[in-house]
């Protein structure tokens, strides 16, 4: 039941068949944005919700702004404007009027609203009368909401006009303060995707012209993906006094001197989910790492005879019932009887198409034998992934078998990062020779045609064309430097700064 496209085959085309197969999300009918169905709604909620938990244990508070930022608020930040002006959907009229049968935009507002491709200016300005005195800080804040950017070449989950995302935005009173909030809060993310993700990413620094508009410093946390390009899954800023002093967020110090706030933002997106589609989907559809499967086991009824089905589902139901136990990680197992009347093997290829974890088949024959059929998604195709197991012993083992599909994940995405960072081209010609080749999907267990290159850059402004020209880009200067001498990949000239080098989305 392979899927029409494969990576091997179209790795593009592969990733949008996982997308329509899977049922996770379809293109809407206005241009440009998605809709986002049960199935890749579920996987957001649950990203939500374990990220909302971690948020919440660093002192944060969730609350929620407009989405509607008057112009002049980005006006009083250039180098912001600037960075997201092509990307900003206006508002210029407040109603709509009847004109020969048509509607007409009527009623110009005194100023244009900007639908909100980010809250910093808005936010600002909140900040701006809550923080008087140094006793009023920090102020440490989340939203969960929707964003616009008015992207040209969407893609489901990964750049569409309108995402779901979180932002978190902090005011200090010191510089340390909120550069060491940007680096917690990047480390949150960091957990996010190794812990419940199963995705590892390679956390540093962002060059200087890949930074947030109007930001001091931006660091990220980097992933693979099966075909070798990066996927930034995550960004934290550190804004200094920039925002402040636009917005006007000061306070009286303890030494009684008026000065202005550190502040700081940072962010993840549903394309999370677009990255974990990437890591993980096989030929066969999607596959839901456990702790964001808005089900992780799933029960489909065999009942083959009229005269079964109250002693089936009853068997079912206890089942359920049962295994509804303590996981490690604080929670209860997610179970779903399928009670659809399809065939059992057209709805079991429908949860193997949107990857859940565990799909259990349950006939008469297995009422009788008090056992059940377990069939491992991560597993579809190899001996164990079909496994007839005793009821009682498939309830005791289910937190196990579950957190054990939840490391194998991990486990095999981090060997593919592990064997695809290159780090022994020297020169810029072979590191040119290694870029010209295309990006496919990376075979399990061996190295990929192109992936990263950690190597060398030393910085000249000279580079940003060579890049553009390569297209290929700095992902990241990672924290763990070597504090070697080399030579720039891209220039040749000395350099001791490490930095990966990649493709990208």
């Amino acid at each position: 039941m392979t899927l029409k496209n494969t990576r091997a085959g179209n790795y593009p085309e592969w990733y949008q068949n996982v997308v329509s197969e899977a049922d996770m999300a379809e293109n809407s009918s206005s241009p440009g944005c998605m809709v986002i169905k049960p199935w890749g709604y579920g996987i957001w909620e649950r990203i939500q919700n374990v990220l909302d938990e971690k948020i919440k244990e660093t002192d944060h508070e969730n609350c929620y702004f407009p989405m509607f930022i008057p112009l002049s608020f980005f006006q009083k930040e250039a180098e912001h404007v600037d960075g997201f002006a092509k990307e900003m959907a206006i508002v210029t009229h407040s109603r709509l009027s009847m004109k020969d049968g048509k509607l007409t935009p009527d009623s110009e507002l005194d100023e244009p609203l900007i639908v909100r491709p980010t809250s910093e200016a808005i936010i600002a300005d909140s900040f701006s009368k809550w923080v008087k005195s140094y006793r009023d800080l920090p102020v440490l804040i989340n939203q969960w909401a929707n964003v616009v950017r008015w992207e040209m070449r969407p893609r489901l989950f990964l750049r569409t006009r309108e995402f779901l995302w979180q932002e978190g935005h902090t005011a200090h009173a010191t510089h340390d303060d909120a550069e060491q909030e940007t680096i917690k809060m990047l480390e949150v993310y960091k957990q996010l995707c190794e812990e419940a993700l199963a995705t590892p990413v390679l956390a540093g620094r962002k060059p200087e012209h890949e930074k947030f508009p109007g930001a001091i410093d931006t660091y990220c946390i980097e992933a693979m993906m099966q075909d070798g390009k990066a996927l930034q899954a995550g960004t934290s800023h550190f804004l200094g006094q920039n925002f402040a002093k636009a917005a006007n967020i000061s306070f009286v110090n303890n030494k009684g001197q008026q000065e202005f706030a550190y502040t700081t933002s940072w962010g993840v997106s549903t394309r999370l989910i677009g990255g974990v589609i990437m890591t993980h989907a096989d030929d066969e559809g999607m596959v839901v790492p456990p702790r964001i499967a808005p089900y992780q086991v799933v029960l489909v009824p065999v009942i083959k005879k009229p005269e079964d089905a109250e002693q089936v589902m009853a068997y079912i139901t206890r089942l359920q019932n049962e295994l509804k136990t303590q996981l490690p990680f604080g929670e209860k197992i997610r179970v779903k009887i399928d009670k659809r009347d399809k065939a059992s093997v057209d709805k079991f290829w429908e949860w193997t198409r949107k990857g859940a974890p565990i799909i259990c088949e349950i006939g008469m024959r297995d009422v009788e034998g008090n056992k059940v059929m377990v069939k491992e998604r991560l597993k579809l195709g190899t001996p164990e992934g079909k496994q007839i197991v005793a009821f009682d012993d498939f309830v005791t083992t289910i937190s196990e078998r579950v957190e054990n599909i939840q490391k194998a994940m991990f486990n095999k995405a981090q060997e593919r990062l592990k064997q695809n960072i290159r780090t022994d081209i020297a020169t810029p010609e072979d590191f040119r020779k290694y870029f010209e080749n295309s990006n496919q999907w990376i075979e399990d267990g061996k190295q990929g045609k192109v992936a990263f290159v950690r190597g060398k850059w030393c910085g000249d402004p000279e580079t940003e064309s060579i890049l553009k020209e390569m297209k290929i880009t700095i992902r990241c200067i990672p924290f763990d430097q070597s504090n070697t001498e080399g030579k720039c990949l891209l220039t040749g000239k000395p350099a001791t700064m490490d930095v990966i080098y990649a493709r990208s989305y």
